[in-house]
């Protein structure tokens, strides 16, 4: 006997409201478009570390995937752009993309959601009219892997789809897309999945020419007089994210939509701008996000739907330094490139929790760099770098092995832990990468491990000696033994002396 339609689409409804009723989560987003990316490894460590349930990929990379792998993390994985065209058209593409990028992980890594684009009808629209085909495509090839119950399908919209988002009440989709939201909408109400949305409240304030008050951004409380009330509905609104929220609730329920919950797969503060963008500071970038992260953890939605809770992605994990644009937009992250932390940030919102940070975070030289290279790094580390590299000279814990990426290693680390809060990085012209892994060995003690109370860690900073022929001070003259191999007695001589003064 077959079941009505109306059961099954019941029971998808089910399905999806259920998905959306556990205890809310925090995730965050990983960009990639920033100098020296840490490994794959080093992220999830540091993911798992501070507890971090949900992540979201911009696009499927296979090491990020299999880094994932045999971790509780759930990870929604993303559809770029650029392949949105030839999966809409050919489902045999769709088919290719979920085998090679999905099926191939589960169930070692939890994927979970496939983003298929990201905020298309605003900055790719001639792609519009196929983005319903891709959803279809990709959700087909998940039901041929029998996965289709596992991973949720859905494309990330910008809040720009909505011209007028206030009052919530009186919220609308942008008529000239309604054709490819509703194709949307049905498709998620038909797979019980969420709709993907990038609400920001840090545009909603700076775009509003001071029609809203900045601390209604960022989640402070307002005076009597100052709370935002929706004139029709009368409900009141705390936050400028509740009302986004609430706005696209709204504006799928004018097309006869209910009940479809909204998942924020993007929102945060930037922590610094050009001379234009005041608004973008640390503080508030610090504000918003702690604000952010205790709101969507008391397990409420908005006003209008209070019990379907928010669960919603923060951007990002890194500032992305590469990225083109307002200063602004390198500013998004919760670190810093070189693994620093930009603010003290609780991601589970306890006030006992440990604030995210990197103080697992070590610096040392790659496997595979330039001996030659290495030699001007160590020079400059131990030189005008200022590292403590004491314990590598002869007779000192960390001298053995006697080769240069060893030694590079240590004083590389040396002067990433003195310097990194200062906006010091891990570089070193490309040769030096950071790591959790703790480098330290034997007796020898990298400075940051938690054993580095005997050796280098703890040595006091050396008095800077008399300037060397190399440049620097006489530190930087250990390295001529690995360049110019006739001077190493003079220049080991010469630093026994001086260590000795």
């Amino acid at each position: 006997m077959l079941l009505p339609r109306w059961f099954a689409e019941a029971f998808l409804l089910l399905l999806s409201i259920l998905a959306c009723s556990n205890a809310a989560f925090i995730g965050v987003n990983i960009g990639t478009d920033l100098t020296n990316m840490p490994s794959p490894s080093d992220i999830v460590t540091l993911l798992k570390s501070q507890q971090i349930t949900h992540v979201r990929l911009y696009d499927a990379n296979s090491h990020m995937l299999k880094a994932f792998a045999n971790t509780s993390i759930e990870v929604m994985v993303g559809v770029t752009n650029d392949e949105i065209l030839r999966i809409g058209r050919f489902p045999s593409a769709a088919a290719a993309w979920v085998n090679k990028n999905v099926a191939a992980y589960i169930p070692s890594t939890n994927i979970t959601a496939i983003a298929v684009g990201s905020e298309v009808l605003t900055t790719i629209p001639h792609v519009a009219p196929i983005l319903a085909s891709a959803l279809n495509n990709i959700h087909k090839a998940l039901v041929a892997s029998n996965l289709n119950f596992k991973v949720k399908v859905s494309s990330p919209m910008s809040m720009d789809i909505m011209p007028k988002p206030f009052p919530p009440s009186t919220s609308t989709f942008s008529p000239s897309w309604n054709t490819t939201v509703y194709q949307l909408l049905q498709f998620l109400k038909n797979t019980g999945s969420f709709f993907m949305l990038n609400a920001y409240p840090y545009y909603g304030y700076t775009t509003a020419n001071g029609i809203f008050p900045l601390d209604y951004a960022l989640f402070k409380q307002l005076s009597p007089v100052k709370q935002i009330v929706d004139p029709n509905t009368l409900l009141h609104y705390n936050s400028m994210f509740d009302a986004m929220v609430d706005a696209a609730y709204y504006s799928m329920e004018a097309l006869n939509f209910s009940k479809i919950p909204v998942v924020v797969t993007e929102t945060g503060w930037p922590s610094s701008g050009g001379s234009d963008e005041a608004a973008a500071t640390v503080a508030n970038a610090e504000t918003f996000n702690t604000n952010l992260i205790k709101r969507v953890l008391n397990n409420s939605g908005p006003p209008s739907q209070p019990d379907i809770p928010i669960n919603t992605y923060i951007y990002e994990l890194y500032n992305e330094d590469k990225r083109s644009g307002p200063v602004s937009e390198r500013n998004w992250g919760i670190l810093f490139p070189n693994g620093t932390s930009v603010y003290p940030l609780s991601l589970s919102g306890g006030s006992n929790s440990a604030a995210l940070n990197d103080s697992s975070m070590f610096c040392v030289a790659k496997a595979d760099a330039d001996d030659d290279k290495l030699v001007d790094g160590l020079n400059w580390a131990c030189g005008q770098g200022r590292a403590n590299c004491a314990a590598i000279q002869p007779g000192q814990p960390c001298y053995l092995p006697n080769d240069v990426k060893s030694h590079a290693s240590f004083a590389y680390n040396d002067y990433y832990q003195k310097m990194k809060s200062a906006g010091g990085t891990c570089d070193f012209d490309g040769t030096a990468i950071t790591t959790t892994r703790d480098p330290s060995y034997r007796t020898c003690a990298y400075t940051g491990s938690l054993n580095a109370n005997s050796t280098g860690g703890n040595f006091p900073p050396n008095a800077l000696g008399p300037v060397s022929p190399l440049g620097g001070n006489a530190n930087a003259l250990i390295i001529s033994s690995y360049h110019l191999p006739f001077l190493a007695p003079l220049a080991l001589t010469l630093v026994q002396l001086l260590l000795q003064l």
